[in-house]
């Protein structure tokens, strides 16, 4: 390795991206691409980040299986950053079994940190949380360690287990302070903000109470039987049942609690959960075979009896009702609030949720997406929609510090 391309390694080691491209920014060989793709990935120039990266890898060749390998991880990292997850798995997958064969320890932790970070983008959390499982941090530069150590805390975050997250902020924290990069301490600072934003809001017995995450998740695993309208689902504890895609039972389900401990009038509840203000016979056979499918599902939380004006709900064990519902309310404020248990979600799926048309979800999501509070991954057919990720994922490149300065 030459002199300018150990400088230019050194400069990107702490973060100086403009430092490393005067020494190398006129230069065309291998070494030198990768390193301005590199370069140009912490500027926020992701394209040409990628376009460089890809020149280099061609330029090493098949003799240079080690560097090429890091060229295809730090690209990779670029798609991540550029939230471009439709990308073939094989090529990162190929990379890290090369990576692996020559012992590069530093970039086969930092692929399969980025493998674990796309589980995240994409709300598959259990994969996710499977892959960060393996994910051995011993060793770890500091700068990686932050980044692992921010996606623990998101997954803790999306699975409401506040605790976890924020023994995984500190660490990210601490291992942030030890890289002495300002844009992962940053990072650090946004994410433990979001502990203390209201999450949802306790309505009952006349009042509205906002509520924090660590204040959400203890009413979850308390005692009571939680009306949840952010997600959509009854539960209590462990025991959870979801109604997102039971528009109808949810309706139900929802006037139920809002009149607990009494009943609700019959007329009442077809107008709600059908939309009529002239019921009919029709639609009070419709009411009672809605009603047996509700109550066959919540039967391990709570029993719904007949009265003579309507229905009651009683929960199982003498146990009080809660209701939980969205920070802001509104169409949109709901449809936010579906994307809360990070899983992914298709537009006719949001429709029947809301009890709305696909047409008025798609124009929903336009608006949210313009404002970054909601994001698609996938094309046609195979578009879904998530909430946006909590944190940014700043790109740390490893390439440079894999590189051997002498």
């Amino acid at each position: 390795m030459d002199s300018l391309i150990a400088a230019s390694a050194r400069a990107l080691a702490t973060g100086d991206a403009l430092g490393a491209l005067k020494r190398v920014a006129l230069r065309d060989d291998p070494p030198a691409l990768a390193l301005r793709g590199i370069a140009m990935a912490q500027l926020g120039e992701h394209p040409r980040a990628r376009e460089l990266l890809r020149r280099a890898a061609r330029g090493f060749g098949a003799r240079e299986e080690l560097a090429r390998a890091r060229c295809v991880v730090a690209e990779a990292e670029v798609a991540l950053a550029m939230r471009d997850l439709g990308g073939s798995p094989r090529l990162l997958a190929t990379a890290l079994a090369t990576l692996e064969a020559h012992a590069d320890l530093a970039n086969v932790l930092h692929a399969r940190l980025i493998a674990a970070r796309q589980w995240l983008l994409m709300g598959r959390l259990d994969q996710a949380a499977a892959a960060l499982a393996l994910l051995s941090k011993r060793g770890l530069p500091p700068s990686l360690l932050a980044v692992a150590e921010l996606s623990s805390a998101e997954l803790a975050l999306r699975s409401l287990r506040t605790g976890p997250a924020k023994a995984a902020l500190d660490r990210a924290h601490e291992a942030a302070c030890r890289a002495g990069v300002p844009a992962l301490l940053a990072e650090v600072a946004d994410t433990r903000a979001i502990l203390g934003h209201t999450a949802a809001r306790r309505l009952g017995a006349g009042r509205d109470q906002p509520l924090r995450l660590d204040e959400v998740e203890a009413l979850l695993t308390s005692e009571a039987l939680v009306l949840d309208a952010c997600r959509r689902g009854m539960g209590t504890g462990a025991a959870w049942q979801p109604l997102a895609r039971r528009p109808l039972l949810f309706a139900l389900a929802q006037a139920l609690a809002e009149a607990w401990p009494g009943d609700v009038d019959r007329e009442a509840l077809i107008a709600r959960v059908f939309n009529t203000r002239r019921p009919d016979e029709t639609h009070r056979a419709r009411l009672r075979v809605e009603v047996g499918r509700l109550r066959a599902l919540v039967k391990r939380l709570a029993l719904i009896e007949s009265t003579a004006r309507g229905f009651v709900l009683k929960p199982l064990g003498g146990r009080e009702v809660v209701m939980l519902a969205p920070p802001i309310d509104g169409e949109q404020a709901s449809l936010v609030a579906l994307f809360s248990d990070g899983a992914p979600w298709s537009t006719s799926a949001l429709a029947l949720a809301l009890g709305a048309s696909q047409r008025t979800v798609q124009r929903s999501l336009a608006e949210l997406e313009a404002t970054g509070q909601v994001r698609s991954i996938g094309r046609a057919r195979a578009q879904r929609w998530l909430s946006p990720p909590l944190s940014g994922f700043t790109t740390i490149l490893l390439l440079p510090a894999a590189l051997p300065i002498e």
